[in-house]
C-alpha cells in the first residue's frame, strides 16, 4: 500500500522562520548578474544563531565554525577574492569562462564539490543542484566572518622580523592563543588543520580582511537537469548494458563498496603489513597485534582497508593505484569518473563476474556459485549532496528498469547518540518537498549489529532532510528532537521523492504525510553517526571519521551487500 493521509502533526519546519529568511535573501541577491558581496549576508546569517556556528556574534573567534568551513573549501580558499557557480564547463563557457577548464583542479578535505582555481583570486565550482548553493553559500559566510574576527585580532600582533618563526615555533602556543582570544586546544586543531601552511595563512588573514564577491551563472532549473542528463549520459556512455539489465542501486561512496567486493586489500595484507613495519608505525602495529591476538573487537579487513589508503598515498605504494582499478576490472567492478560535472563518481559491478572466494568473508552467504548465473548490476554513485539525490535517482529510474532495489547509506547527525553509531529510520521529513514519509525500511538493527564493533545500531528513527548543515539552529533542534526526530541528514528525504515517482504516475505531493509500503522493489536507508550537534564542538571539525569510522561504514555496507545477495540468490532459484 502506499499513498498519501492526511492528519495534522508539527514538523520541524514550523520553527524555521530565520532559516527561511536567509534563503529568500540568498537566492534573491544570487538573481543578479552582477557579483554579489558575500558581506550583505553576515547580518541575515547572524540573525539565524546557527548551532554550528554559535559564537557568530561574538567579537572571539568561533574556532569550531572557522574549522568547519575550511575543512569543506578547498585550500586555495585563503587566496581567493571571487566565487563562482555553474553547473557545467559549457556554462561557464557561454558566460565566458571558456579556460576553467585549464586552471588547477582544487578540492575540499571533507566536501565533494569540483572546483577550478586561475591561481589569482578566482574560484570556480561546479553545482549538481540548489542544495549546493544552501550548502556552499553559508560555509563561505561564516568562513568570512570569522576570517575578519582573527584579521582583527592579529593587526595587535608583534611587528617583527621574526613573527613567521614565532607563529612556527608551538612553544609560543600560549602567547599566539592569547593574541588570538582562543584556548590552545583550538589553536592545535587550527594548526593541525593547516598544517605546513600554518603560518602562512595566519600571515595572509593579518594582511588583509576577507571579502568574497559571489556569482551564480545560472540558476536555472533547466541547467540543472541538462547537467544532470548529461553525467547520466557519460556512465551509459561507459556502461551500455544498465539499459538492459536488472540493477540495484547504491548511494554510498566510492570505497567501501568496491574493497568488500574485490578483496584487492585482502590480497596485499602480506605487503601492507611490511608497510606498516617498514614505516614504524607503532599504534597502527599495536593494532594490529590486538586485532591478530583478538585483544581488540577490530576488524582484520578494516584495518587493512584503512592502510591500503595511508600505503597509496605515500610514493612507495602509489603503484597500487592503478593496479587496484585493473584488479577491480577483471571482478567485474567498473569505475565511471564524471568529467566535465559535478564531482559523483559511479561504479558499475557485474555480478557474475565477482570472485566468490575474494568476497570479504563477511559477506559471503555460503556458497556464492549462484552468482555466475546472475545478468544484474549494482549501480553505485558516491552520495550525492541534498537535492541532487532526487535528480539523479529520477533520471536513473527513468531508463533503468527493472531496478531491484534502492539502497541508501550515509552520514547522519544524531540527536540521541554517539559518534560512530548506525540509525536505521523508518520515517522521513523533507524540508524540500514538506513531506512525511513513512516507508518499510527493508533493513533493521539485526542486519548491522554483528558486524559493528565500536557503536549501537538505533532502529525505527525518525530523520529529518534538511536544507543544509548551516541551516538549522536552537528552535528547530527543540522542535525536532520534541517530535522525536533524532536522525539529521540531506538526502533520504530527496531520494524518497524519487522514489515515490518510481512507483507512482505522478510527481510527488507538497507538505503532506505520504505511505511507502509493500513497494515493487526493496528500499533501504542507513545513516552512521557523524555528528552530535547537541554537544558541541562534537562534529566533523576536527577532520573525518577516521580509522573507527570505518566500523561504522562497513557495517552498513556489509549489510547492504548481504541484503543484495539475499535478494539475488532468491531472484535466481525462483
Amino acid at each position: 500500500m502506499y499513498g498519501v493521509c492526511w492528519m495534522e502533526r508539527t514538523v520541524p519546519s514550523t520553527a524555521s522562520e530565520e532559516i527561511a529568511l536567509y534563503l529568500r535573501t540568498i537566492y534573491s541577491l544570487l538573481r543578479s548578474t552582477a557579483e554579489v558581496q558575500i558581506r550583505s549576508l553576515e547580518e541575515v546569517h547572524l540573525a539565524t544563531n546557527s548551532t554550528l556556528h554559535p559564537d557568530a556574534r561574538k567579537p572571539t573567534p568561533d574556532i569550531s565554525a572557522f574549522i568547519y568551513s575550511l575543512l569543506r573549501l578547498p585550500d586555495c580558499i585563503s587566496e581567493a577574492r571571487s566565487v563562482i557557480l555553474g553547473q557545467s564547463l559549457s556554462v561557464f563557457s557561454r558566460h565566458g569562462y571558456s579556460d576553467v577548464v585549464r586552471w588547477q583542479q582544487v578540492s575540499a578535505r571533507a566536501r565533494r564539490r569540483k572546483c577550478y582555481f586561475d591561481n589569482r583570486d578566482t574560484l570556480a565550482c561546479l553545482i549538481a543542484s540548489r542544495s549546493d548553493i544552501d550548502d556552499l553559500i553559508p560555509t563561505l559566510t561564516a568562513f568570512q566572518i570569522e576570517w575578519n574576527k582573527l584579521h582583527h585580532l592579529l593587526q595587535k600582533r608583534p611587528m617583527s622580523s621574526s613573527w613567521e618563526a614565532f607563529v612556527a615555533n608551538p612553544e609560543n602556543s600560549q602567547s599566539l592563543a592569547d593574541l588570538l582570544q582562543i584556548s590552545t586546544e583550538d589553536l592545535e586543531r587550527l594548526r593541525t588543520v593547516w598544517g605546513s601552511r600554518f603560518a602562512l595563512n595566519l600571515q595572509r588573514i593579518a594582511h588583509r580582511p576577507c571579502h568574497f564577491k559571489v556569482r551564480l551563472l545560472s540558476g536555472s532549473l533547466t541547467e540543472y537537469r541538462r547537467a544532470t542528463r548529461a553525467w547520466w549520459e557519460n556512465i551509459l556512455h561507459a556502461c551500455p548494458d544498465l539499459l538492459e539489465r536488472p540493477v540495484y542501486f547504491i548511494s554510498s561512496n566510492t570505497h567501501s563498496v568496491a574493497n568488500l567486493l574485490s578483496g584487492y586489500a585482502l590480497h596485499k595484507k602480506d605487503e601492507l603489513i611490511r608497510f606498516l613495519k617498514h614505516e614504524r608505525y607503532s599504534d597502527w602495529l599495536e593494532e594490529w597485534q590486538g586485532i591478530e591476538e583478538r585483544r581488540v573487537p577490530s576488524s582484520e579487513e578494516n584495518f587493512l582497508y584503512y592502510i591500503l589508503k595511508k600505503y597509496q598515498q605515500t610514493s612507495r605504494g602509489r603503484y597500487t593505484l592503478n593496479e587496484q582499478l585493473e584488479f577491480e576490472i577483471t571482478h567485474g567492478i567498473h569505475r565511471i569518473p564524471s568529467e566535465h560535472y559535478f564531482d559523483i563518481e559511479a561504479q558499475v559491478i557485474q555480478l557474475s563476474s565477482l570472485h566468490g572466494e575474494d568476497l570479504d568473508p563477511r559477506i559471503r552467504l555460503g556458497n556464492m556459485n549462484f552468482l555466475a548465473e546472475s545478468d544484474a548490476l549494482i549501480l553505485n554513485i558516491d552520495y550525492p549532496l541534498g537535492l541532487a539525490a532526487y535528480n539523479l535517482l529520477s533520471i536513473i529510474a527513468e531508463y533503468i528498469e527493472p531496478v531491484l532495489g534502492v539502497y541508501i547509506m550515509g552520514k547522519a547527525a544524531t540527536l540521541n547518540g554517539r559518534l560512530g553509531d548506525v540509525m536505521i529510520p523508518s520515517v522521513v521529513q523533507d524540508e524540500h518537498s514538506q513531506n512525511t514519509y513513512l516507508f518499510q525500511n527493508c533493513f533493521s538493527a539485526s542486519d548491522v549489529a554483528p558486524y559493528l564493533h565500536y557503536g549501537t545500531v538505533l532502529d525505527n528513527q525518525k530523520a529529518v532532510s534538511v536544507f543544509g548543515t548551516f541551516l538549522q539552529n536552537s528552535r528547530i533542534m527543540d522542535v525536532v528532537y520534541r517530535e522525536g526526530y533524532t536522525d539529521i541528514e540531506m538526502e533520504a528525504g530527496p531520494y524518497l521523492s524519487a522514489v515515490y515517482e518510481m512507483s507512482r504516475p505522478k510527481r510527488h505531493p507538497v507538505n503532506e504525510i505520504v505511505t511507502l509500503y509493500n513497494l515493487p522493489f526493496d528500499v533501504g536507508i542507513l545513516h552512521y553517526a557523524s555528528d552530535t550537534p547537541l554537544s558541541k564542538g562534537k562534529n566533523l571539525g576536527a577532520g573525518t571519521l577516521s580509522y573507527f569510522g570505518m566500523d561504522s561504514t562497513y557495517a552498513t555496507t556489509i549489510a547492504i551487500l548481504r541484503r543484495i545477495f539475499a535478494n539475488e540468490r532468491s531472484r535466481i532459484r525462483s
